[in-house]
């Protein structure tokens, strides 16, 4: 089976179903480091990364962003000394979608990646 870091984030229309709970039960297996919660009123996948100072942060910030691109899909990025902080969700519905566990095994990805210097 593929790995959810070897996809790539479909069109999600207006109206699309969000992940049911059982699926996002199943989904957050494969990205065990990201956990499901309600920031602003709408369920996201949150995870925070730990750099040694600031630029290591803003450059792994910078390689989410270039990735957010070319899929596509846009998270909320918050960058502080030595800590970077990613949601994911699909604005268009309000909600969790297969996109947003596929963009955050490929941030988990890039973060195992070492950083320039």
């Amino acid at each position: 089976m593929e790995n959810l870091y070897q996809r790539h984030c479909e069109a999600c229309k207006l109206g699309a179903p969000v992940v049911t709970d059982e699926e996002a039960s199943q989904l957050l297996l494969k990205v065990p480091g990201w956990k499901r919660s309600f920031h602003d009123g709408v369920e996201k996948l949150i995870r925070e990364f730990h750099f040694v100072g600031f630029k290591d942060a803003f450059s792994f910030t910078y390689k989410i962003a270039s990735l957010a691109e070319r899929e596509d899909h846009h998270p909320s990025i918050t960058t502080e000394w030595g800590k970077v902080t990613v949601f994911w969700w699909t604005h268009r519905i309000n909600g969790l979608h297969i996109n947003d566990f596929i963009m955050a095994a490929k941030t988990d990805l890039i973060a195992k990646l070492p950083t320039e210097p």
